[in-house]
């Protein structure tokens, strides 16, 4: 018997709508492949700290700014529980800190994904953003398969699940 592509997937969650519909299509995925399915939020303390050097935060703003990512962070996690609490399916969460990419992937082999998912590109972002790059970096730099999610029916397909 054959291994299956995969058993194990975990999904990044931004807080985009993209990242959202991401959410709903590993749902769906871990719920028809019954897979293993983990959600990871990470609070970008490399750009942070970027942005306090370059004197464009001051430390008390940054820790705000921190402390306000993070509260955004389990808000968006605890959502993508509930929708897959909704389908039965078992989720593992995860809030992490450092570079998005960084973290995704450690994320990925510590919990041995062999499949990572992330949103697509939403058109009014630019390709330079911070979230384009961490894909970009993702993609190149990941040791198992990744998916771009772009399909425009998900939150019907969802619904039937």
């Amino acid at each position: 018997m054959t291994k299956p592509l995969f058993s194990n997937i975990l999904v990044a969650i931004t807080g985009s709508d993209a990242s959202i519909l991401a959410a709903k299509y590993a749902i769906i995925m871990a719920k028809t492949y019954r897979c293993n399915l983990s959600a990871v939020y990470v609070v970008d303390t490399a750009t942070i700290r970027q942005l306090t050097l370059s004197k464009i935060f001051i430390q008390e703003e940054s820790q705000e700014y921190e402390h306000s990512l993070e509260a955004n962070g389990d808000r968006y996690l605890s959502f993508v529980d509930e929708l897959a609490k909704a389908k039965n399916v078992k989720i593992d969460k995860s809030l992490r800190r450092g570079a998005v990419y960084t973290e995704i992937l450690a994320a990925a082999e510590e919990k041995k994904s062999d499949l990572i998912i992330l949103g697509g590109w939403e058109k009014d972002r630019s390709s330079r953003d911070i979230i384009s790059n961490a894909h970009r970096e993702i993609m190149i730099n990941a040791k198992c398969s990744v998916l771009i999610v772009k399909e425009p029916n998900i939150d019907q397909l969802y619904r039937l699940a």
